[in-house]
């Protein structure tokens, strides 16, 4: 891998095309860094790009500046600015200072501070100068390479010959077929040549935590603020399921967010943990917000505790806490706030809390999110043993699908990795993909010191653009009668319209983004004070037709039809509601991503403002509708059908109350496995004991868990999404747990009379 060749050695100097002595010097060396296999970038100061400067953190190998005598440049101070600008975007790049010795009594001593050395051009030879530049490019650029990858890399150009798995024996076989050479070609070598075996000794074990994936794994931790990471190659799902074995028996109590993704609750099955809730916010929307602050007062989880019909001891302690953070749809607790709540009674309610930061694994590089990450708090708190943060590092930083952490806050010194990794083995594969190692260790590589700060602050600064500029189209177009658009976000901050309040502070300044209890624009009632913040990359639009002040509109446009046209034009929303979507703003964002997603906006609001018929926009629907039917009257049939069933206080009061447990979700599983259960039809599910989690699937929240028993209120709300995938074939909703057999909805109950608990 030639890294001389992707990162350029930067030449900055008013001299370069001069006659003089100075420039046929920097000539000569210009020539030698060539000769030695560095690729050159040239430019004179005068033209030079300060966008240039912005980029150069990630595709420069060195930068030579040059400081001549002063007359040569418009200011000095700008080219103290301009290394000011280079080094606080890389604070291991190096920068040389191209001068002479009687100019260096000019140079500041804050310059002299961050610049790695000066570089005489017409005293010593170019070949020493090319050498002194090599060393620090090479001494650069190793330094890029983060452990694990380093060692992958090294492996692979070894060219070593082969006798273990996987078959392909470094994609040889797939040159053996003509489909399998189009496979190849499409990867490319190195994808192969990567994918070993863990019979390779000299890349450490993923099992044993050792040799190069053990020092990727401990420089992760460094870089997240935990004392101990585990890397995991089969998701956020795999790593919840782990903590939970390495954490909890049979019969222990689990306090759980009824927010928590599904594999929080397998985790519960597989223990066979007691679960007891609690409940969470939910909009007119749908949208997620944070646990009920009520709902995590020692007096209201003590009564939890007491009524639990599942406990036959009522006076154990709660063996573990989940909470996600953030919520799918961008709420951030204050850490601080929730550990102190769970202190509040039996000197410590809980022994260890895990917070589910799937959607949340940049929130340490960015101060905007202080105290709202589980791995802010570095001093110890012995009111827990363990403090976990499970994260999808796939998910919103760089690395491949699949790719999760789980950093581990020890708060008493008595982990036992030997214990866990019990647990972890359970669930690791023998043969895992050494690429997603890989992404992990090179996704931690990418987020320390400045570079962590420099992407998130870019991924909020691209957002928050976006979000201004969402209001102000709307604001041009309502002024004409139009519509438009709008943004689940505060409308004014500090007596300020949102679109007017200085960039610098919705940037980097939190209490911009905290969700107050006298605010009615995010829809929950009684929340304190600095409990919640939304998230600004968490960009949530909203689509005409519902309020949070009046709910029914006379016509609306249902999102589930908006973001079918903008997946057609190949901009894929993360979450659709049925008058929301959620888009992410993350690391990879770019201005021309949302400047896209602006113009497909008016390109459907022009299609269903001209109104054309519906084959013209989908055609593969029209034969599934009404012939002539177009898309706004197919927004509107479906706007109708939404208000009539009054799908939003079905959605609200679905999670608002907590269905009836009459088994443990390990028993319920149980019955499933032993074929004690039958499919019952939706209409008749009322009273029935569910024996698999129904879930709707984004975001992935269980509506019903096993063991639980059906109330009219969640049989109603399955009606609702019964019908209305009955009624607008092409938007249907995904829900985990449901049979589909000749248009009939099943879901496997629990078939016994008086099951055990």
């Amino acid at each position: 891998m030639n890294l001389f060749k992707n990162f350029p050695v930067l030449v900055i100097d008013n001299q370069l095309k001069a006659e003089n002595l100075e420039g046929i010097a920097l000539k000569r060396i210009i020539n030698c860094l060539i000769s030695k296999g560095l690729e050159v970038i040239e430019l004179e100061m005068d033209v030079f790009d300060h966008r240039l400067a912005q980029s150069a953190d990630s595709g420069i190998s060195c930068i030579l500046l040059g400081w001549n005598k002063a007359g040569a440049y418009r200011s000095m101070s700008q080219l103290g600015k301009l290394i000011a600008l280079f080094r606080d975007r890389n604070e291991t790049l190096p920068i040389f200072l191209m001068t002479d010795r009687l100019e260096i009594k000019n140079i500041p001593i804050d310059t002299i501070k961050i610049i790695n050395g000066y570089i005489w051009k017409t005293e010593d030879t170019s070949d020493f100068i090319a050498g002194r530049i090599e060393n620090a490019v090479k001494k650069y650029l190793d330094g890029l390479l983060p452990p694990f990858f380093k060692t992958l890399v090294k492996y692979t150009q070894e060219y070593k010959y082969a006798w273990h798995t996987p078959g392909h024996m470094g994609g040889i076989a797939y040159l053996k077929s003509p489909s399998g050479r189009i496979f190849h070609d499409f990867f490319g070598e190195n994808a192969f040549r990567a994918d070993i075996s863990v019979s390779v000794p000299e890349l450490g074990s993923l099992l044993d935590h050792s040799g190069a994936i053990h020092e990727a794994e401990v420089k992760a931790a460094q870089t997240f603020g935990a004392d101990i990471t585990y890397f995991v190659t089969n998701g956020t799902s795999t790593s919840n399921r782990i903590v939970l074995q390495a954490v909890v028996q049979p019969g222990d109590i689990v306090l759980v967010d009824r927010n928590c993704h599904k594999s929080i609750m397998q985790g519960i099955i597989i223990t066979g943990a007691i679960p007891i809730y609690l409940r969470s916010y939910r909009n007119n929307y749908g949208i997620i917000g944070p646990i009920l602050a009520d709902e995590l007062n020692a007096a209201s989880i003590n009564k939890k505790i007491k009524d639990c019909p599942l406990l036959r001891d009522r006076s154990g302690k709660v063996k573990l806490t989940v909470v996600t953070n953030s919520t799918y749809d961008g709420a951030c607790y204050h850490v601080g706030i929730i550990k102190e709540k769970l202190q509040q009674s039996r000197t410590g309610l809980t022994e260890n809390i895990l917070f589910d930061e799937a959607w949340y694994a940049y929130a340490r590089f960015n101060p905007i999110y202080s105290d709202r990450y589980a791995t802010f708090y570095r001093q110890k708190d012995p009111a827990y043993k363990l403090i976990f943060a499970t994260q999808s590092t796939h998910k919103l930083l760089a690395a491949f699908s699949q790719a999760s952490m789980i950093h581990i806050m020890d708060q008493t010194g008595e982990f036992s990795h030997d214990r866990f990794n019990e647990a972890y083995m359970m669930s690791a594969s023998t043969s895992p993909q050494y690429g997603i190692i890989a992404s992990l260790d090179m996704s931690a590589q990418m987020m320390k010191g400045r570079f962590g700060r420099l992407m998130t602050q870019s991924a909020i600064d691209e957002a928050n653009i976006f979000r201004k500029k969402m209001v102000q189209i709307g604001k041009e177009l309502n002024l004409c009668g139009n519509w438009w658009f709008k943004v689940w976000q505060p409308p004014a901050i500090r007596g300020q319209d949102f679109e007017q309040v200085d960039d610098y502070a919705l940037n980097t300044d939190p209490t911009c983004w905290t969700l107050r209890p006298d605010d009615n624009w995010h829809g929950f009632n009684k929340i304190p004070e600095n409990y919640t913040m939304l998230d600004p990359i968490k960009v949530t639009v909203l689509s005409p037709g519902m309020e949070e002040s009046y709910p029914k509109a006379e016509r609306g446009i249902p999102t589930p039809i908006i973001t079918k046209f903008l997946n057609g034009r190949g901009i894929v929303a993360e979450k659709t509601g049925y008058y929301s979507f959620l888009i992410l703003f993350s690391i990879g964002i770019t201005n021309g991503k949302s400047g896209t997603l602006l113009a497909e906006l008016f390109a459907f609001k022009k299609f269903y403002d001209s109104s054309p018929p519906l084959r013209e926009v989908f055609p593969e629907l029209a034969f599934k509708y009404p012939h002539g039917m177009t898309i706004s009257a197919l927004c509107q049939e479906m706007h109708s059908f939404l208000n009539v069933t009054n799908y939003n206080k079905l959605l609200k009061s679905a999670y608002a109350y907590l269905p009836e447990q009459c088994m443990t979700p390990a028993c319920a599983y149980q019955e499933l496995v032993a074929n004690n259960v039958k499919p019952v039809k939706v209409t008749e599910l009322a009273g029935k004991t569910a024996a698999v989690m129904v879930v709707p699937y984004p975001p992935g929240i269980p509506l019903i868990m096993p063991g639980e028993k059906f109330n009219p209120l969640l049989v109603k709300y399955l009606q609702f999404y019964e019908d209305f995938n009955k009624r607008f074939p092409g938007f249907e909703n995904e829900l985990h747990g449901v049979n589909i057999s000749g248009g009939e909805y099943t879901i496997y109950c629990v078939d016994r009379k008086t099951p055990a608990l």
